[in-house]
């Protein structure tokens, strides 16, 4: 096992197997926004931070430096490595921008602006009215040009050449999305986790539905597919987004859904009591699909969890950050 994970004020570096683990945490002064890596270059990740830009290591995380202080500005908010191309590197940014690296981090130059929008003149970040930015980005792992970029809040909007022009966002879209997931084997779908709910599209975005049936909470924050089983969906959400991040009022529960193509009803299942802490006390889940089917990671307050099941039983990873409780920001999973 291979992974990074990162959590406000920690990035950990985790190998090993369950009876010989070794965790590096770094960049502990750092409030770390996400993590991103790519098996095609395993020693190899990237963290953003809303107060220094993006660091990166090549060494499996024993070390990380500041890339591309030049270019990017300091608050990066999401970043994702091209399925395609380990080199390729993106990164969304506060205010809402997406900068590409071709060089696996060394040098970067901002895509077509996202500002340019007709619908952008209605983005706000609830927290800081003034501002948004890019939460999520999800390269398209059958179609290297093909971006989804979610604004928080305001639109998800796609780019079909790589970043040189976007497409706004749809009626049927969601304006709040917090992250995306995709499957080589499903050309076109897009699951989405939204503040306003759950969504997935099988047209690429151009219209998107909300199957929401067994799922008993509507603000939705991470989401996973079955690496061997695009029809296996496991999602996190809570009430509300103090119900989903604040340690102190803390409620969030883990949904699994399986649709009728797939052998199940269409309809969501609550997984409580699996091994991952879930309900009053433990804060939303960030999820990572694995390497191979039913695998699955997930972070939060209580710390990394690993099930091979999708979701029927999770076995907790003993890492540095136990004993103090930090939301998680990101997980990456490379071998």
């Amino acid at each position: 096992m291979h992974l990074y994970a990162a959590a406000n004020g920690a990035a950990l570096a985790v190998s090993g197997s369950p009876d010989d683990f070794t965790a590096r945490r770094r960049l502990d002064e750092h409030r770390i926004e996400c993590v991103a890596a790519d098996p095609g270059a395993p020693g190899r990740a990237f963290c953003g931070t809303f107060d220094a830009g993006v660091f990166r290591t090549t060494d499996g995380g024993a070390s990380w430096s500041a890339v591309g202080t030049d270019a990017l500005p300091e608050s990066v908010t999401s970043l994702a490595v091209s399925p395609a191309d380990p080199d390729v590197v993106y990164a969304g940014t506060e205010p809402s921008a997406v900068f590409r690296s071709l060089d696996g981090g060394e040098t970067w130059a901002e895509l077509a602006p996202l500002s340019d929008l007709d619908s952008a003149s209605s983005w706000a970040f609830p927290p800081r009215p003034h501002t948004h930015h890019v939460r999520w980005i999800e390269p398209d792992p059958t179609d290297p040009d093909r971006l989804f970029v979610a604004v928080e809040a305001g639109a998800l909007v796609r780019s079909f050449d790589g970043g040189e022009t976007w497409q706004d966002r749809v009626p049927s879209g969601k304006r709040d999305t917090h992250s995306m997931a995709t499957h080589p084997d499903r050309p076109g779908r897009v699951w989405v986790a939204a503040g306003d709910g759950y969504a997935e599209t099988d047209d690429a975005g151009e219209t998107w539905t909300s199957p929401t049936a067994g799922l008993g909470h509507g603000y939705c924050w991470s989401v996973v597919v079955d690496p061997a089983d695009p029809e296996s969906v496991l999602l996190t959400a809570a009430s509300g987004p103090m119900r989903a991040h604040r340690v102190e009022s803390a409620e969030a529960y883990l949904y699994r859904r399986a649709s009728r193509d797939g052998g199940g009803d269409g309809e969501w299942e609550r997984l409580d009591e699996t091994g991952l802490p879930t309900g009053p006390g433990a804060t939303r889940a960030v999820l990572a699909a694995g390497r191979t089917g039913g695998e699955c990671y997930a972070a939060n307050d209580r710390g990394l969890y690993r099930t091979t099941d999708f979701g029927d039983s999770w076995d907790r990873i003993v890492v540095p950050w136990d004993g103090t409780r930090r939301t998680a920001a990101g997980l990456a999973v490379v071998a």
